[in-house]
């Protein structure tokens, strides 16, 4: 069975709980946690790949728990012919995959940190960054 990808996003009211070991114990699932950024007093941001039987049901429990959940089908781009490295996308960045290289101080893009939240979309005002689906 393959894998499925998820993004879980999450407030700080639940950002406490034993989400991933509930799923692990009680929905039997197999977690592989690709990027995680939880924090108690602020949102939470996992990208997991969740493997088992009980998938749905894994998933219907995150729903019920207040966890909002997004299939991971696509990604962020950088179009490097359209970004002018005028960095307002880093500043909207929650995890740190849009930085500032220093000194040429030209916008990279790090896609394996990418958590896939469209911030940066949103931000460019050159629209240089792009989904794929």
């Amino acid at each position: 069975m393959a894998p499925k990808k998820v993004v879980l996003r999450f407030g700080a009211d639940i950002a406490d709980q034993p989400i991933i070991y509930k799923l692990v114990k009680d929905y039997d699932l197999v977690i592989n946690i690709l990027k995680a950024n939880v924090n108690p007093q602020k949102e939470g941001t996992m990208v997991l790949d969740i493997t088992g039987e009980n998938v749905e049901q894994g998933m219907e429990y995150l729903r019920r728990a207040g966890v909002q959940l997004q299939s991971l089908t696509e990604q962020i781009i950088q179009n490097e012919e359209k970004c002018v490295s005028c960095g307002a996308c880093t500043a909207i960045c929650p995890s740190g995959a849009l930085y500032i290289e220093r000194p040429d101080m030209a916008v990279r893009f790090d896609s394996d940190r990418c958590v896939v939240c469209h911030l940066c979309v949103k931000a460019c005002p050159m629209r240089a960054m792009e989904v794929r689906f």
